[in-house]
């Protein structure tokens, strides 16, 4: 699937989650969506978990 067609689908499910569910339901699915997305990048391999508690001013040259 492209990042295209996800990306809609994405939408989609958003404009959804806001038209019948109001705007807390729309930050629920958007954080939810942010997981997942956070975590099958992980899963992936696409990212480490020493990435996000690394400080920046310790980056690897």
């Amino acid at each position: 699937m492209s990042m295209a067609v996800a990306g809609m689908i994405a939408g989609m499910a958003l404009g959804f989650a806001g038209y019948f569910g109001g705007f807390g339901a729309f930050l629920l699915v958007a954080a939810l969506g942010a997981v997942g997305f956070v975590v099958g990048r992980f899963l992936e391999g696409d990212l480490e978990l020493g990435d996000f508690f690394r400080s920046r001013d310790n980056r690897r040259r």
